[in-house]
């Protein structure tokens, strides 16, 4: 996504939008709906197939997740085989958050390894800065333009960036997306983590299994209508209400201040058992209302960024961090090399996304030891040139 934080995931043939087992009186894995709806942000069939994809099988060798995926259909790239390095033309919705700072970084590391090895020439890149109009225009130059050998793109929102995608796609050259989805299954492949659905499951069935039914938790949402975050946040809300957590969700443009001051309003109300976000940014600030007023921490998830990594640690608190795999920011670079070379690639590139638990914390602080407090811990990019200073000095 990452409107903000995170990437829309494609959906089922009927709503082309985004895209550890759970006890059975956590989620339903039947379908069936237990007569609720579908809605904008809710499809049954999509909440049940990125619950299954949970504890699916990736292929592809462990250690470089990057470049796992999930069994489906593959698209066959052999008529864009061809020798000699090739021109990527990225159009980027932004790097205006932490995540998205650190997976640019890593890309950039990756596109350093291409080069040397003759796979890509340069990388000419536009950075829409959070807007669609921009991006719209973005891609535009890019076709009209006429150097590109091949099409990257990160859609700063779903729908309004479709139209400029097919408009890629009908160069002739391949078009990989990558974090959000559009509405168009044009592009040679679309990459992305299993999804919002999967991160609401793993993040409510978290404070389900740490709470007591009628337990109160406070939502902080980034802002509405990012379709990752919007499935994060249905997804909770389900699995809260089947279990008689009584949540409450606010919206905080990821304002730190604004974080502190809801969640101290909401102390000030009452008891505050649990903390949910839809994303890590000020999770410590949320923590910090707690401290603050004298009260005892919250069960809460955060996110792999660094910063709640440590705060969680310091605390002691009982806490989990979801993740939206940071490393796919390499993947869409290793998919060019692959078209190129006229390899079969995922139509759906599906990536890992496991939660890192008090188990292994420990591990990622010490692999990620010196980071900065806005670096996130599945990065993936241990294995590229210039770790660990590119990612340090940002």
């Amino acid at each position: 996504m990452r409107r903000t934080m995170r990437a829309g995931a494609l959906a089922s043939a009927a709503a082309l939008v985004v895209l550890a087992g759970c006890s059975t009186d956590e989620i339903s894995d039947s379908g069936d709906d237990g007569g609720n709806q579908d809605t904008e942000w809710f499809v049954q069939a999509d909440f049940d197939r990125q619950n299954e994809q949970r504890d699916a099988t990736f292929q592809g060798d462990e250690s470089e997740p990057w470049l796992q995926y999930l069994e489906g259909d593959m698209t066959d790239t052999s008529e864009f085989a061809s020798e000699g390095p090739k021109k990527v033309c990225f159009a980027n919705a932004s790097i205006s958050n932490p995540w998205r700072q650190t997976g640019w970084i890593t890309m950039q590391q990756q596109l350093q390894v291409l080069q040397e090895q003759g796979v890509i020439s340069e990388m000419e890149t536009r950075d829409a800065q959070d807007s669609d109009d921009t991006q719209i225009a973005d891609i535009d130059y890019f076709i009209n333009e006429g150097n590109c050998d091949a099409f990257v793109i990160s859609p700063n929102s779903t729908a309004a960036m479709t139209p400029a995608v097919e408009r890629a796609c009908e160069t002739g050259k391949p078009v990989v997306i990558f974090d959000r989805g559009v509405e168009t299954d044009c592009p040679t492949t679309f990459i992305h983590p299993i999804g919002g659905y999967a991160w609401g499951i793993d993040t409510a069935n978290f404070l389900v299994d740490n709470l007591e039914e009628g337990d109160r938790v406070i939502a902080l949402r980034i802002l509405p209508g990012v379709d990752v975050l919007e499935t994060r946040w249905a997804a909770a809300e389900k699995i809260f209400e089947e279990n008689g957590i009584e949540a409450e969700d606010h919206f905080t443009d990821a304002d730190p201040t604004k974080i502190k001051q809801i969640v101290t309003d909401a102390i000030n109300q009452g008891q505050v058992d649990g903390i949910w976000m839809d994303a890590g940014d000020g999770a410590v600030a949320a923590i910090e209302a707690f401290e603050d007023a004298g009260v005892d921490y919250p069960v809460m998830t955060g996110e792999d960024e660094m910063s709640f990594l440590r705060k969680w640690e310091e605390t002691g608190l009982t806490g989990l961090a979801p993740v939206y795999s940071n490393f796919q920011w390499r993947t869409p670079l290793l998919a060019v090399q692959k078209i190129f070379a006229g390899e079969e690639i995922p139509t759906e590139w599906v990536l890992p996304q496991s939660p890192i638990t008090e188990d292994d914390r420990g591990e990622y602080l010490a692999a990620n030891e010196g980071m900065p407090d806005g670096h996130y811990a599945k990065f993936g990019g241990e294995d590229l040139p210039g770790f660990p200073q590119a990612w340090q000095d940002r």
